[in-house]
């Protein structure tokens, strides 16, 4: 039988520590480990650890697309060479990756594919890593936002509590940038943090950010809500201890549990998340 260590007095007399947050993931984009053609750059050297990193130069507009067991996922692509992070949240097996290139109207062709079994080390790694979508390094505001509000919790649930509670009384919604927001765009964690306002998908990308940093996994969602059939993006984040985040708002233990700040923040509480029903989710990033 293995026996409990033996703690010096001193240490019996000490309080227990809070919250202390694991190394955070980080997403890096190898371009000397990356392979491809026609100005595309595939790199999966880190697919193991749930993404994938491509760049692409063209004249023209380009998009990426993940392709498993007939589901496909298809980015937009910046076309100047800068490298892109997206998640690889379609679990293990063979993954295909394609960039096409515009080429008339809405016509594109394939300039570049490759096919990979891949194997990811941790289930919950493309959720605890930053990319395109949720978009954030070391020394991002909201991170140290995230660390400052972690150091102040005793445990997994306070921390999610205490980014709830945070993004609600901090981020109002913008009705006019959700009037004119364009196809294709991307949120910025930190630009949401400063302005104080944004639109559902900057709520579930900041909250994302925040709770990716402190090492808990968490999902950005698309999907429809009824009964308006909303097209709408909110959060689903993974938690091994049950508890309350708010007083409404109890989550269930190694779950996936549903977030949505965007209502939350705006006057909504917990209840109207409820068991979920009203919500259909699509995309998964």
């Amino acid at each position: 039988m293995r026996q409990s260590p033996v703690l010096p007095a001193a240490a019996l007399s000490e309080p227990l520590s809070g919250y202390k947050a694991p190394a955070m993931h980080v997403s890096t984009f190898h371009r000397d480990a990356a392979r491809g053609e026609n100005g595309v750059l595939i790199d999966l050297s880190a697919a193991s650890e749930g993404y994938v990193g491509v760049s692409g130069q063209s004249t023209g507009r380009l998009k990426f697309q993940v392709l498993k067991d007939g589901e496909t996922y298809t980015y937009d692509l910046r076309s100047d060479g800068t490298p892109s992070i997206f998640p690889l949240q379609m679990e293990d097996g063979m993954y295909s990756f394609r960039v096409l290139e515009n080429v008339a109207g809405s016509k594109y062709a394939v300039v570049y594919t490759t096919d990979e079994t891949i194997s990811i080390d941790d289930s919950y790694a493309p959720f605890l890593c930053a990319s395109d979508y949720v978009n954030y390094t070391e020394n991002s505001a909201c991170v140290k936002k995230a660390q400052e509000l972690a150091g102040g919790a005793a445990d997994v649930n306070g921390v999610i509590s205490a980014v709830y509670d945070y993004v609600c009384k901090s981020v109002k919604y913008d009705k006019e940038k959700a009037r004119t927001v364009q196809s294709g765009y991307l949120p910025n964690p930190d630009e949401t943090l400063a302005t104080g306002k944004g639109i559902c998908f900057d709520y579930a990308s900041l909250a994302a950010a925040m709770l990716r940093s402190q090492g808990i996994p968490c999902k950005v969602i698309f999907g429809y809500v009824s009964p308006n059939e909303l097209y709408h993006a909110w959060n689903m984040f993974y938690t091994e201890e049950k508890g309350w985040v708010t007083v409404k708002f109890e989550v269930s233990a190694n779950r996936w549990n549903r977030m949505d700040l965007t209502f939350s923040a705006n006057g909504a509480d917990g209840n109207f998340v409820g068991d979920g029903s009203n919500y259909k989710d699509v995309y998964c990033y």
